[in-house]
């Protein structure tokens, strides 16, 4: 394959017979190359394709240290494989370059406050364990220690990649959540179990929840009957879905379905049972 655009010494834009841009990035694979010039197939470390190649990417690739490229791939791969999902592809530019800004900081001893940390940590826990696992990578691959407030940010752009939403949008969510975990304690007037299954699960249906109606996509509503029932059967906890309904619509324009509620409802009335 013709290397198209030299990036560095350790990076090429090159495309495949569809037509698709691919950056190939590996250590020394372009040194004395020059556009046109064949890549030795064998330095080939790492491929990003693309249909057409993002010019922030590149511009990261070309500038950011072959070093700081290789750590951000590996927190991805890490994070990927221990949620057993494929990440979306935004995130190679979203954490790379929020890597090569927080090494960056930390070289003049400025280092940014986390205010969603406490909510990251109790509302995303997998994401913010995973994050923590990215300040060891980089402690280890390039001898810079951050801050825990880093494993925040870095959770976020996780949860951002496995929601394929706007990141501005998932800097919101746990706040939002940590609102809707209020309304529940207010109504019922109870701490919730944290370390319950059922309180998992509630969790992980808010953060779809959210990105859904970031989306003006709510579930649409089934079999009106069922919803019946579970008004009938969990009145208190339909009760409480009721003043979510009326705070999300205050925060959204998208107005709540009954398949909607019909979820929130059931997942009330399961974190709590009392029995």
């Amino acid at each position: 394959m013709k290397i198209k655009k030299v990036l560095n010494n350790n990076a090429a834009l090159a495309s495949d017979e569809n037509g698709n841009e691919i950056i190939y990035t590996g250590c020394g694979i372009c040194f004395q190359k020059r556009p046109g010039d064949e890549l030795e197939e064998n330095k080939i470390e790492k491929t990003f394709v693309m249909e057409k190649a993002n010019e922030q990417f590149l511009k990261l690739v070309s500038e950011m240290p072959y070093e700081e490229i290789q750590v951000a791939d590996e927190i991805i791969k890490y994070a990927s494989e221990n949620l057993g999902k494929r990440l979306c592809n935004n995130i190679y530019i979203t954490l790379t370059d929020h890597l090569g800004f927080a090494i960056e900081r930390s070289k003049s001893g400025t280092f940014l406050k986390n205010k969603l940390l406490w909510e990251i940590k109790n509302y995303y826990k997998v994401e913010y364990n995973l994050g923590c696992h990215a300040l060891e990578i980089i402690k280890d691959k390039l001898g810079v220690e951050l801050p825990e407030d880093e494993a925040g940010f870095f959770a976020l752009h996780i949860v951002n990649a496995e929601l394929d939403g706007n990141i501005h949008h998932t800097m919101e969510a746990p706040e939002i959540i940590d609102d809707i975990i209020s309304i529940v304690k207010y109504t019922y007037k109870i701490d919730l179990d944290e370390d319950s299954f059922s309180y998992e699960r509630f969790i992980t249906h808010l953060k779809y929840f959210l990105q859904r109606a970031e989306r003006n996509a709510y579930y649409e509503p089934q079999d009106p009957g069922i919803f019946e029932i579970i008004m009938e059967r969990f009145p208190e906890a339909y009760n409480c879905a009721t003043r979510i309904k009326s705070y999300m619509e205050s925060k959204y324009p998208e107005k709540l379905t009954d398949e909607e509620m019909l979820y929130l409802t059931v997942h009330i009335a399961r974190i709590t049972d009392r029995d």
